[in-house]
């Protein structure tokens, strides 16, 4: 399966103006023309961070593949143990989940289909972070020849504790960026109540007779 072109991400003027913001405090906090050099760097850095965070829409997407594969597992180990062919679990599963999980188990029936090797046609899932489980799960079942009811069903189980253990994660993710917002309006008033006062009474002591 052809990957998808890496999506070129642009900048939001509030994302400009974020990182302008800490450029700027860099320049106060070191002052002078060393700081108006740092002030640059920090702009330049914080910028790049950004520039290099994934596209929001391909994060729905691998959010939404994540969420939908325990189902898809479910899914597909109750047609194998109806009787169905793998090919027709999947099939079957596709039109049931849709999206972009169900376009990529589509695309792997189309493979086996037309005779590509069940490992091979798997294994093509793997460069996707979220789906990753999932091609080394069947590969394995393909190449050792494991129940492939009892592979899906192990993986639909790991699938949902991960999940359990991600969302915990991210909500322990939002207290941190509640707080952050909040650093930053006070980082100015502590620059010019706390540090300049003390850097000017340390100048007037030193160049002072």
């Amino acid at each position: 399966m052809g990957r998808e072109p890496v999506e070129r991400r642009r900048q939001s003027r509030g994302e400009v103006a974020f990182c302008a913001v800490v450029g700027v405090m860099a320049f106060l906090v070191v002052g002078a023309l060393p700081g108006a050099v740092v002030g640059v760097v920090v702009f330049a850095g914080a910028l790049g961070v950004i520039r290099r965070r994934e596209p929001s829409r391909l994060r729905r997407e691998r959010d939404r593949v994540a969420a939908d594969l325990p189902l898809a597992a479910d899914l597909m180990v109750a047609c194998l143990r109806a009787g169905q062919p793998i090919t027709g679990a999947v099939d079957v599963t596709v039109e049931a989940i849709g999206g972009p999980l169900g376009e990529r188990l589509a695309w792997v029936s189309g493979q086996l289909r037309l005779g590509a090797s069940p490992e091979d046609a798997w294994q093509a899932l793997a460069d996707e972070r979220s789906l990753a489980p999932l091609a080394r799960a069947m590969s394995r079942a393909a190449l050792s020849g494991a129940p492939v009811a009892d592979v899906l069903t192990r993986l639909s189980d790991d699938s949902r504790q991960a999940a359990r253990a991600a969302s915990s994660a991210a909500a322990r993710r939002v207290g941190v960026q509640a707080v952050a917002p909040l650093g930053l309006c006070f980082l100015p008033a502590f620059v010019c109540l706390g540090i300049i006062p003390v850097v000017a009474s340390l100048a007037s002591d030193v160049l002072l007779p």
